[in-house]
């Protein structure tokens, strides 16, 4: 039979409430005495605390959530890496939540978090377009948030919330003027779902270098994909597809802004035999350790994946402010094998 509370109390020879309130992480103060005889009398009876219990009584548990599209995606991994080492270092539990992308799972996920008096809750990769969802969204972190709860978003989810700012727009427009230092005029642009801000933040950063420099995609010549392998391969045989049937030339430089979609583009080019990069260079966004693995190895952007997750953790664990907190999370252009200059003609 498990040791119960009322066997502790009955053990230290004081009542239940006294017994839940030194175990159970009550405000309300305790003698040292008694707090003393409690803790040896459960020590001695080996009994072990029940973590809901003591979530009610302090109203904050010792849980952190993670709300992402999907854990086995190296990005959201790396992301969840991060919370997962500074929560432990402070003590708390992860849990990790996938959502698919899909606002409904995510609202549903907010609000078991909340009944369960999560301590805080880290929203990885859920800001949304769609204005209807964004509010249910938000009235739901607001009610989590009226109890004690603590929200952190990584990217830009609105002015309500302690923030990860990631540097998409910069890192995209940086990346867009590498390609051209390097002589590319001819481009092809993955990005991803309309549902994802992300992706239209990453999409802005390059087309408004290249509009800085003359230049436009012609038609065909920017594709929307899921952020998947198989939405990058998708997308890059749509590209060939129109400068067979379009007449387009074929673009000198791929972005796809995501590696993952990245690796998509390079294995449509490979079975389609097209050279990368002496016809066609490529190049992703975020780093991930995969990046370094292909053939060739990826140009990207990086980004500090593992510390993003660290960050949200330090914003969620940092004394309350009536104002939002942010932290930086800058990205850096690394060039490698996938992109070289241009053939001539």
């Amino acid at each position: 039979m498990a040791v119960t509370l009322g066997d502790v109390a009955r053990h230290a020879g004081v009542s239940l409430a006294t017994a839940s309130r030194v175990l159970n992480g009550s405000a309300r103060s305790v003698t040292e005495e008694l707090s003393a005889r409690v803790r040896a009398s459960a020590e001695a009876l080996g009994y072990l605390a029940n973590a809901p219990a003591q979530a009610l009584a302090r109203s904050s548990g010792t849980t952190i959530g993670v709300l992402l599209h999907d854990v086995a995606d190296p990005y959201f991994g790396g992301i969840a890496r991060g919370v997962g080492d500074a929560a432990a270092r402070a003590g708390l539990l992860t849990l990790v939540t996938s959502t698919d992308g899909d606002p409904r799972r995510e609202l549903e996920a907010i609000r078991m978090l909340h009944a369960h008096r999560a301590r805080a809750i880290v929203l990885a990769g859920s800001a949304y377009t769609d204005v209807a969802a964004v509010q249910r969204l938000d009235e739901a972190l607001t009610a989590y948030r009226a109890q004690g709860g603590r929200v952190v978003a990584i990217s830009d989810h609105g002015p309500l919330y302690d923030t990860v700012h990631v540097h998409n727009r910069e890192g995209a427009a940086s990346l867009a003027r590498a390609l051209l230092h390097l002589g590319h005029r001819r481009f092809a642009v993955i990005t991803g779902p309309r549902r994802l801000r992300v992706a239209d933040d990453r999409l802005d950063g390059v087309l408004e270098t290249l509009s800085g420099s003359g230049l436009a995609l012609p038609e065909g010549m920017l594709q929307r994909a899921e952020f998947t392998r198989e939405g990058g391969r998708a997308a890059t045989a749509r590209i060939l597809d129109a400068t067979r049937d379009g007449g387009a030339a074929l673009p000198t430089a791929v972005i796809a802004l995501s590696d993952i979609c990245a690796a998509g583009a390079l294995a449509e080019l490979h079975a389609r035999g097209v050279s990368v990069p002496g016809e066609v260079s490529v190049a992703g966004f975020d780093d991930i350790p995969l990046a370094t693995d292909l053939a060739p190895a990826l140009s990207t952007v990086r980004l500090p994946l593992t510390g993003m997750g660290e960050s949200a953790v330090r914003l969620a664990l940092r004394e309350s402010s009536p104002e939002a907190q942010q932290a930086e999370a800058f990205a850096e252009v690394v060039l490698r094998d996938s992109t070289v200059a241009p053939v001539a003609g």
